[in-house]
């Protein structure tokens, strides 16, 4: 067992899938030595075999995304077919050749017919024509190419839920990038322009997946694969004196690809405002990326990925201090500030044994840090935190086909050494303490197993165990089952899957020192010890694909206990972790994908009806000495009731067109039906703040091939309406306002 230390999500995932199929003759025979290449549709990445003698061939390692499948041989037509790679798949493709005639022509099969069958985990692919084209997403730490894609998924007091929880998941060419800090970072791990692929997976997962319950964002970065010694230049401009550049390069060899970029930023609207009004408000950032790919011999593939990047942002203030939410946490005086750098590198060795087993064994490194930074004229308080966090680590696993069985098995594992600083200075004549630090250390070991067995080409039973080891200041250990059935019924192609599983997610590595105690105490608070998450999922979907369209409904049930979440101390605005007794997230979502449509584009629809509930006590983190009481200013009351970003409809409706003249035009729609609200009766009546619509907007064209200019607008209306006013959770956030920039494209080759 590979034993490292320390918290965070255990997950262990790869951007590989494989593709198999067989090829055969109109009379059903196998037809031997017939040439199958796969190509990616949007690079240059290849590969070609040759088919046995009883018809089969299988691509291993190949890369999530979107192929193309052609087959050729002596006497018969050739015959094209589109396929979908997700990670930890197997897509079965079946060529019936035609023999050749007089006249030859090309059979083209240009969309996947098929659902998978040896998955049930909700899945959402999107390629970085998609990041290009969405309004909005392709800027630096947006999050629109989530939240335009999958349903239950959008930012809240400038932080991202999905599915009604906080922990997600990033992992960039298949290794996990932990980071345990929930609620002190923004933005992605990675700039969407680096992104080929992006594969966003909603719950019940396998094994192999780990414990972040309520996303897994897999990144097949650019590698290279899709240029020839060329360089992107991206340059943009708009309102708010916002900018968003980028220069990146890539290029490839059969053996050998690579890429790299320098981006940066800054704009004065950076995070969500407290009111309509921006004030103080601007960010900046830059940073780079790089990837490298290596194939030394057809059975061993080396990758390596590297990132760092440095963010800064200003807290926005309400200017008015006779405002209603100066009245409860002040911020009208404040000058504070966020420093967030971050950098990883992962390496991947990839060895195929043979067709049918495949080894990966990645080491990889993280830096994360989050640097509250006070001004020295606040009032009424001026707040200084610092969390350095380094995590070391490793995952190996081993795939194995054989039989009707896919098997997975394999181990994770991290050091965290952590580092904490917190100082709180009130100046309107409070009581001060000293400032607190402390390092610690800690870490997670897990291994695995899972197993696809396919029964019958339309049925696949799935089984998997994970036990989880963690190591801090306590020390916990977890046995995780989880079990899938995949049904699909003959003829409609139509794909059923149940799923019920259990997780375990390692909590925060934070430690409250004498000073810091001495604070909560004179807030009538105290510290309790973060325990992990725990949780029990069942989900019941359908996948529906009918001419290239591709229609998935779901409907899954997540209790939880010491359900993570935060607070803020002291008048601080700094979250501090802590967890719930329990939690019921209950709901049911839909998306549809459509096939290009007459070559002309792609509609794309995400709608999610959820309830998010907690019930008290506060059992870990910042807690009151006796849980239920007004006497920390919490008024709680027994039973399940809503959290702070409860939202119970959400709906997104968008289409990427192609347009006559190398041009485009793409749009989103997107509504919610609006979050708890946190003050009834004072400035809103009812439990729940106004809904909100917002419409966006983008069109660009391309000139001589090289040379691409566009337009976004987001938010055209500039509809702002209050998205929460919490008195516990991150205080009041307005929606985004309306932004419109242009963009620059220039591709140049060296």
């Amino acid at each position: 067992m590979v034993v490292f230390l320390f918290l965070g999500t255990t997950a262990l995932a790869t951007i590989f899938g494989s593709v198999r199929g067989v090829v055969h003759d109109p009379q059903h025979r196998p037809v031997q030595g017939a040439q199958v290449t796969l190509k990616a549709q949007n690079s240059d990445w290849t590969q070609s075999r040759t088919s046995r003698d009883n018809g089969e061939f299988e691509f291993t390692s190949v890369p999530i995304g979107n192929y193309t499948a052609t087959v050729t041989s002596k006497g018969f037509q050739e015959e094209h077919q589109d396929v979908i790679v997700q990670s930890d798949t197997s897509p079965v493709l079946h060529f019936e050749l035609a023999v050749a005639g007089a006249k030859e022509t090309v059979t083209v099969n240009g969309n996947p017919v098929e659902a998978p069958l040896d998955t049930v985990t909700p899945t959402t692919m999107v390629s970085r024509i998609d990041i290009q084209q969405t309004p909005g997403a392709d800027r630096t730490n947006s999050m629109q190419m989530i939240t335009d894609y999958v349903p239950a998924a959008y930012v809240t007091h400038d932080m991202l839920h999905m599915r009604g929880g906080h922990q997600v998941e990033w992992l960039i060419d298949g290794v996990p990038i932990p980071n345990t800090n929930i609620a002190n970072n923004l933005g992605p791990q990675i700039d969407p322009k680096d992104i080929d692929y992006l594969e966003v997976q909603r719950g019940s997962y396998d094994a192999d997946y780990g414990d972040r319950t309520y996303g897994i964002f897999n990144v097949a970065p650019r590698t290279g694969f899709e240029r020839d010694r060329e360089c992107d230049l991206v340059i943009t401009a708009g309102n708010f004196y916002q900018t968003d550049d980028q220069i990146s390069c890539g290029g490839h060899t059969q053996r050998f690809a690579y890429y790299a970029s320098l981006n940066g930023n800054r704009s004065n609207y950076g995070l969500q405002t407290p009111v309509a009004q921006v004030v103080h408000d601007a960010a900046n950032g830059y940073g780079g990326f790089a990837s490298f790919i290596f194939n030394p011999d057809p059975k061993n593939q080396f990758r390596v990925v590297a990132s760092l990047r440095q963010d800064y942002y200003q807290i926005p203030i309400d200017p008015n201090p006779t405002s209603i939410g100066n009245s409860i946490y002040p911020s009208y005086g404040l000058r504070d500030g966020e420093r967030e750098p971050d950098g990883y590198v992962t390496f991947s060795w990839i060895h195929t044994f043979n067709p049918d087993l495949l080894m990966t064994v990645s080491p990889f490194y993280h830096y994360n840090g989050a640097d509250y930074q006070g001004g020295p004229n606040d009032f009424p308080v001026i707040s200084t935190v610092t969390q350095t966090a380094n995590y070391a680590g490793m995952q190996a696993s081993v795939n194995a086909n054989f039989w009707k069985n896919d098997l997975q098995a394999g181990v994770y594992g991290f050091f965290q050494h952590q580092y904490n600083y917190f100082d709180n200075v009130f100046t309107d004549g409070s009581q001060n303490f000293p400032a607190s630090s402390i390092g610690v250390n800690g870490g997670v070991a897990a291994e695995f197993i899972n197993d696809k067995f396919k029964v019958t080409p339309w049925l696949t039973l799935i089984a998997g165990l994970r036990v989880t080891q963690f190591n801090a200041t306590i020390s916990e250990n977890a046995v995780d089952p989880r079990f899938g059935v995949a049904v699909r019924v003959p003829r409609l192609n139509w794909v059923f899957r149940a799923y019920y599983g259990y997780f375990y997610q390692a909590p925060p590595l934070v430690t409250a020192t004498g000073a810091l105690l001495d604070l909560a105490s004179s807030q009538n608070f105290t510290f309790a010890p973060l325990h992990g998450e725990r949780d029990v999922e069942s989900q019941f979907g359908v996948t529906i694909p009918y001419r290239g369209w591709d229609l998935s409904a779901d409907t899954y049930e997540t209790r939880a206990t010491n359900w993570l979440d935060h607070n803020n101390i002291g008048e601080s605005n700094l979250f501090w972790p802590i967890t719930w007794d329990r939690a019921l997230i209950q709901g049911w979502e839909l998306t549809l994908r459509s096939p290009n449509i007459l070559h002309h584009g792609q509609f794309h629809l995400a709608y999610a009806n959820q309830i998010a509930q907690a019930t008290s006590p506060i059992t870990g983190g910042l807690i009151c000495p006796t849980p239920v009481t007004s006497a920390c200013g919490l008024d709680i009351p027994p039973g399940y009731a809503p959290v702070d970003h409860d939202q119970r409809n959400t709906l997104n409706l968008g289409f990427n067109a192609n347009l006559p003249w190398q041009s485009y035009a793409s749009t989103n729609v997107y509504y919610g039906s609006g979050f708890t609200n946190g003050l009834p009766g004072v400035q809103y009546p009812g439990n729940y703040l106004p809904g909100h619509t917002t419409f966006d907007l983008a069109v660009g064209k391309t000139f001589a091939e090289n040379y691409t200019i566009s337009v976004t607008a987001l938010n055209v209306a500039n509809r702002r309406v209050q998205l929460d006013n919490s008195l516990t959770f991150g205080g009041f956030h307005w929606n985004d306002p309306r932004q419109i920039y242009a963009e620059f494209r220039y591709r140049f080759h060296y």
